[in-house]
């Protein structure tokens, strides 16, 4: 039976390979898949466009629908700027604490996967177990889908997904969606003191945002009363900005990030309403005067949230083995919502505390690996004898 030696002796080679999102997750693939070919799991890789990144489904058990799944990402987010007081590449315990990249979000969640694998190989389980590994869930859940529609066309639909994000082992039932959109756009540079002669696309871009900054405002005044959200309402913030050459020229370009989070039934066309009519009247206003310039939106991402679904086979099976009952939704986004989509029952719930998420010095605790190491034991148990 695995033990938390084994789990820690993963975990420390999975914080090792830095899959940062803008890196490749290759090499940490070669490794996971060196891991499950010997016990006889089939292993299917889904990459990207370019072959730089990729997904891994690999199964364990018969070549045929149904089992569980279970789902995590292999990348992580970047380190820069942030106060690091170990190797964020390396495995480090402090008394209780385990310190590195991904410890929490949400590399603890693979290593309990991995270190139990040889078990379920060796249980000839009646019902396969499936693991998702996917990239770039950190920049948006953009890996997932791809695998998703290879294993429901290969006639493998599973009957339960398990996204282990960390939740402190509570479960999890509902999340909200994200919609990430890009916003590019184009003036006509000319001379400060002259501006009549061109147009700044940095003003118009502080317009739109205006914009964007009065429905944010109106979906605070507006809260969902009752809902199980914090907040209790849909967010929108602007991330990132970026235009401009000098102060004294009317820049040409401007491009602008912003992403909507909301819970399961909002309208995401609604709420953006006023935003999509303004960038229609800004980009036909400036059409008009030079050709060259206008607004482009590109919608970078669009995961859909996640709903609780009453008697969901995930849900019953992960509370049967925490022993959590509780009711509860988050304001984050995981994979659970595009499994959710294609008709699939997802619940998430796993290792660690989302509040160490991102933060430098990410940890988790030794007890979280410990109790992951019971819970994966009684599912085994339950696998089994399924």
């Amino acid at each position: 039976m695995s033990t938390l030696a084994t789990v820690l002796e993963k975990l420390d080679t999975l914080i090792s390979f830095d899959t940062t999102s803008r890196h490749s997750n290759v090499d940490l693939i070669d490794w996971i898949e060196a891991q499950l070919i010997p016990l006889g799991a089939s292993c299917t890789r889904i990459a990207n466009e370019t072959g730089s990144k990729t997904n891994l489904w690999a199964r364990i058990g018969a070549n045929e629908p149904g089992g569980l799944v279970l789902s995590g990402h292999t990348d992580v987010v970047p380190i820069d700027g942030q106060d690091w007081h170990t190797d964020p590449f390396k495995l480090t315990q402090a008394r209780d604490l385990l310190y590195g990249r991904g410890t929490a979000d949400m590399k603890s969640f693979l290593a309990l996967c991995l270190a139990f694998a040889p078990v379920f190989a060796k249980r000839g389980l009646r019902r396969p177990i499936h693991f998702a590994f996917s990239y770039d869930e950190e920049v948006g859940c953009q890996g997932a889908p791809s695998m998703i529609s290879r294993i429901v066309e290969a006639g493998a639909r599973p009957e339960a997904v398990w996204v282990g994000e960390p939740t402190l082992w509570q479960v999890v039932s509902s999340h909200k969606g994200i919609v990430l959109t890009e916003v590019e756009v184009t003036g006509r540079e000319a001379h400060s003191s002259l501006p009549q002669l061109g147009v700044s696309a940095i003003g118009e871009a502080v317009d739109l945002m205006a914009v964007l900054r009065a429905i944010e405002k109106d979906l605070m005044a507006n809260p969902r009363a009752g809902s199980a959200f914090d907040p209790a309402y849909p967010t929108l913030t602007v991330g990132q900005l970026q235009g401009g050459t000098a102060a004294n020229i009317l820049a040409r370009n401007c491009t602008f990030l912003f992403d909507l989070r909301c819970p399961p039934g909002d309208d995401v066309d609604a709420i953006l309403a006023p935003f999509s009519d303004a960038v229609k009247a800004a980009n036909l206003r400036l059409q008009a005067r030079f050709p060259e310039a206008g607004v482009r939106v590109t919608q970078l991402t669009n995961v859909p949230p996640l709903s609780a679904e009453a008697g969901s086979p995930a849900e019953t099976l992960v509370r049967s083995l925490t022993g959590d009952n509780a009711k509860r939704a988050v304001s984050y986004t995981t994979e659970a919502g595009q499994f959710h989509a294609a008709g699939i029952p997802a619940v998430v719930c796993g290792p660690g505390s989302i509040d160490q998420a991102h933060t430098p010095n990410e940890f988790i605790a030794a007890s979280q690996l410990e109790k992951g190491v019971e819970i994966f034991q009684e599912l085994t148990a339950r696998l089994a004898t399924a």
